[in-house]
Order: structure tokens, then sequence, then C-alpha cells
């Protein structure tokens, strides 16, 4: 048991800003979620997760509800999830999660981002065959026996477990699932009554690249400027 592979994080915009994105964000997931399996956590497991989510970074009670009102409403815009992928400077590899109403906007926005930063967006394919898509469930070290935890998610499609640090350094522990048993890991742990910090849908790199400190905060800067678009989700790099 030791800490698991993780690429390198970074924090270079505001927290205020940060955390308004992160309301964005899950007010996106949620909308998806509520059009997809309806407004009752109870049956839609994909609600439940965006709960939890919610949760972990204080979104208020207030705006998880008036995102689940705006998504059964008829004025509601329909979201498309798209993954767009490229290249940044030094062949750091990036996808981009989005969640837009207008394709079109979304595009010409991250080629502007790509080409400023000295990178380049890929065709579908070019980048995402470096990436694994798993579920990574981050929980609470408090109260958990690792070793024993471990033996009875093997059989729930559990593949890695390792101990890491919240965004206040705070210790927690990280599981990964092949993305097709994500939600059979999320019934075992609900069976266990163990509450996620949080529980998403990641794209963990195969292999990582080293860079020197200079170039890495040029890729940094361009994966900032991506983050911070209206329509991007979440961004993914092999930056180590």
């Amino acid at each position: 048991m030791g800490r698991i592979f993780e690429v390198r994080k970074h924090t270079m915009f505001a927290r205020w800003d940060r955390m308004a994105k992160q309301f964005t964000r899950i007010g996106k997931e949620i909308a998806i979620a509520v059009k997809t399996g309806g407004p009752d956590p109870n049956s839609n497991p994909a609600l439940r997760r965006c709960f939890q989510n919610a949760k972990s970074v204080n979104m208020p009670k207030d705006r998880v509800e008036a995102a689940i009102k705006r998504a059964m409403g008829k004025e509601m815009d329909n979201y498309e999830e798209i993954l767009y992928e490229g290249y940044a400077p030094h062949g750091i590899a990036i996808l981009v999660e989005t969640a837009t109403d207008n394709p079109t906007r979304t595009v010409a926005n991250l080629r502007s981002y790509f080409t400023k930063g000295n990178g380049n967006m890929g065709t579908s394919g070019s980048v995402s065959f470096q990436f694994r898509k798993m579920g990574v469930f981050k929980l609470r070290m408090e109260g958990l026996i690792q070793e024993e935890l471990e033996f009875e998610l093997i059989d729930f499609g559990l593949e890695e477990m390792g101990e890491s640090t919240g965004e206040n350094n705070e210790p927690i522990l990280v599981l990964r699932t092949a993305f097709g048993d994500f939600g059979s890991m999320q019934r075992a742990l609900e069976e266990r009554k163990i509450t996620p910090l949080s529980a998403e849908v990641e794209w963990i790199p195969t292999t990582t690249v080293e860079l020197p400190e200079n170039q890495a905060e040029e890729v940094l800067r361009l994966v900032d400027k991506v983050e911070q678009d209206e329509d991007v989700q979440k961004v993914f790099h092999n930056l180590k």
C-alpha cells in the first residue's frame, strides 16, 4: 500500500474563481443526470454521484435544488458532452471534457487557446489512447481499515487503492476502477455506508512525462486557460 500514482496538480487561479467554476461544472452534471435519469436520486445513481460531488466542494443546497428545477424545465439548455484532444507544448497530451450547448463556439475557443499556448488540437483518438477512462472514488481515511476494505472491494472492480492528499493537504484514500465497474463500486460503497468525498470518472494517463520547471509552467498556463472556459468541465494531462 503506497501513495497512488497521480499527475501534477496546480492552483493557478484564485480560490473563489475555482469554487465558482466547480459549482458551474457540477450544475451542468446535475442537469445532464436529471435529463437522462430523472430527478429522483434513489433511482438515479448518476444524480447521487452529483450530490456527493456537490457536497465535496461545499455547493449550497439551494444551488443544487435550482439546478434540478432548471433541468426539469422546458427552457433548459440541452448540453452535449464532447471530448476534445490535443497537445500542449513539449509533447504533453491533453484531454478536455466539455458540456456545451454550442459546439461551434467551444471548438473555436479551444483551438484559440491551444494555438496561443504553443500547443495544437488533435483529432479524435490522437491522444486518448495514452489514457484510461476510470472511476475514481476519494474517501476520508478516518475509520477505514485499508487492507480489509481492499479485500472486500476487489470483487466489485477495484483495480488500484492508495493514499493521497486532498485540496487542504488532508489524507485521503483513492480507489480506482475500470469505467465499466463504476456503478458496481458505487453500490458497494453505499452498502457499506461509506460516503465518498467525491466520485468521478477521470482519464488517467498510462505514463507521465517529467519536464523542467520552466517548461512545466508553460504547460500549466495552457491547462489553466482551458480550464477557465465556460464550456469546459475537466482537463486531464500526462505531465508528471
